[in-house]
């Protein structure tokens, strides 16, 4: 498994590529694309709504990289955040992953994560199945739990001074 700590935004486009082409995982005919917005938030105007945009936030294993110090650390607690719709036979995704500050540096400057292919792949499976579920109306019988949490660094306490989505006020991860 990679443990890339470079931001990847190709291996999540391929990815979700392949698991359109291949895995049929939105086999509804319709077109879906991926696309990143870093300023993007969770909050869905009433408007946005009734043009069918939902939000969707998974947690992933990541890794980093400080570019000061070269410190690299893993974590378990990356915030992604996911707005979806589909319109006229067009889906579109638009992500947004959330940094985490260096401790070391405490520079307040944040790093985006790298990911393995595995997570990347997990991700966009339980993102999937929240689209299949709000717009196509099938049963949400999937086993994507929302995040990885089988890591030996899951029992680490969340440090919110040092994570983006708690700085913007989304971190769903609670703690310290």
């Amino acid at each position: 498994m990679s443990r890339s700590t470079d931001w990847v935004p190709s291996l999540w486009r391929e990815t979700f590529e392949e698991l359109l082409d291949e895995d049929n995982e939105l086999d509804y005919g319709d077109q879906w694309t991926l696309n990143f917005n870093f300023n993007q938030t969770d909050q869905v105007t009433r408007e946005e709504r009734k043009r069918g945009w939902k939000v969707y936030y998974h947690s992933v294993y990541g890794h980093f990289l400080c570019d000061s110090c070269s410190k690299t650390w893993s974590s378990v607690k990356v915030t992604l955040l996911f707005r979806y719709r589909l319109r006229d036979e067009k889906g579109i995704v638009i992500m947004r992953p959330f940094g985490q500050a260096c401790r070391s540096c405490k520079d307040k400057r944040f790093k985006l994560p790298g990911f393995s292919t595995e997570e990347v792949t997990n991700a966009l499976n339980g993102l999937c199945a929240k689209i299949r579920k709000n717009c196509y109306g099938e049963k949400d019988d999937n086993i994507h739990s929302g995040g990885s949490g089988n890591r030996t660094d899951n029992r680490k306490p969340h440090e919110k001074a040092l994570c983006q989505a708690c700085s913007q006020g989304i971190c769903r991860q609670g703690g310290d």
